[in-house]
């Protein structure tokens, strides 16, 4: 590894983390209780991520803190990515 170059390098876990809710892979039922809970304005004062390591929990969670935090213009689009807050 190049010196020069130490910006280019990033962690396999952050380059392919999912951004949205639509990327998250094996977690249909999960997304689509948050999109409807989104969908209804009826969102729970907490919600508990649990399993094994490498299910996506902390990805979860970060997306889910977006969308609470950031309006966007669709329902089912929160995304770690947005810069205007709501």
């Amino acid at each position: 590894m190049e010196t020069g170059k130490a910006g280019a390098y990033r962690v396999l876990a952050r380059k392919y983390r999912p951004s949205n809710f639509s990327e998250l892979i094996g977690q249909e039922p999960m997304v689509r209780t948050l999109t409807n809970a989104f969908a209804t304005g009826r969102i729970a004062q907490a919600w508990m991520l649990t399993g094994v390591r490498g299910v996506g929990k902390t990805t979860t969670a970060r997306i889910l803190a977006r969308a609470l935090n950031y309006k966007t213009a669709t329902v089912d689009q929160p995304s770690v990515d947005l810069s205007t807050p709501g």
